[in-house]
Order: structure tokens, then C-alpha cells, then sequence
């Protein structure tokens, strides 16, 4: 390999790097703004989505549940420290520190918040030139419990 064709794949793997860095960075975002159809959208059709040891038969499923169990309740998600490695021209894998906090209106039934921290694994894989997660997995390592709130107050 030349130095040239080295630089050359240095510098796809350093613009896939980031390009998937903002992948994810949408896909918390868009879990925030409560953009159900973008969320599902950044994910391979067949991709094999886990959270805290629950398979969802597709990204949709997995971002319709999330919209009918958060409602319109605030959440803010944030990802950390990603480690991106470059499995192939059109593959990657990454992990990745994460932080959620989730409230819910205070009212009779409601659900309890929380502030959870854990680690999503995943793989992506480059499709008609855009990269998407190809599979996902969160595993919360601690959840603390939050109060709910009164949105009247």
C-alpha cells in the first residue's frame, strides 16, 4: 500500500468516525425531542435492538415503545467517551457511557422517574452511503429514583 492509499484510509475511517459520533448524537436527540419516526429511521431495518435484556422485534417497535411510555414527559439522554473501532470499509462497532434522566407528571399511576447511567454496545453499518446503527444494546449499570413533577406548580 502506498503512503498516499494509507492516507487516504486514514481519513475514511477518521470521516466515519464522526460520522457515526453524530449518528448517535441524533439518535439521543431525537429520543429528547420526542422524534419517534426520525429515531426508528436511523436504524438498519433488521437491526437487533436490546435494552436492559429486552428484545424488540425492530427499531420501530423499539422507538413507538419509548413514545408510549414517555409521552410528553421531559427526558434528557446523553452519550459519553465513544470508542469507535473500524471493523470494515462499511462496518463499525462502538461503546459507549451513557446518562438518562426520565420525569413524568406527579398523578395517580404514574410511573417513577429516573436517573440511569450504563453503557450502550453497538454495531453500524454503512447503507447507500449513510451510516445506521445495525444493532444496539443498553445495559443500565445503576438507576436512581427521581420525584415526579407537577407541571401545574
Amino acid at each position: 500500500m502506498s503512503d498516499l492509499d494509507e492516507i487516504r484510509r486514514r481519513l475514511d475511517a477518521l470521516e466515519a468516525i464522526e460520522n457515526i459520533k453524530q449518528l448517535k448524537a441524533r439518535y439521543f436527540r431525537f429520543v429528547d425531542e420526542k422524534k419517534h419516526d426520525e429515531l426508528a429511521a436511523l436504524f438498519t431495518p433488521d437491526a437487533k435492538v436490546v435494552t436492559d435484556g429486552i428484545v424488540w422485534k425492530s427499531p420501530q417497535e423499539f422507538a413507538y415503545t419509548i413514545r408510549d411510555l414517555t409521552g410528553a414527559a421531559p427526558s434528557v439522554h446523553h452519550g459519553h467517551m465513544p470508542e469507535i473501532e473500524m471493523t470494515g470499509p462499511d462496518t463499525a462497532s462502538g461503546t459507549w457511557a451513557m446518562e438518562d434522566l426520565l420525569t413524568f407528571p406527579a398523578g395517580e399511576n404514574a410511573p417513577e422517574g429516573h436517573n440511569g447511567y450504563g453503557q450502550y454496545r453497538e454495531t453500524y453499518r454503512k447503507v447507500d452511503g449513510r451510516w445506521l446503527i445495525d444493532s444496539a444494546e443498553l445495559t443500565r449499570f445503576r438507576m436512581d429514583p427521581l420525584e415526579n413533577w407537577d407541571p401545574g406548580a
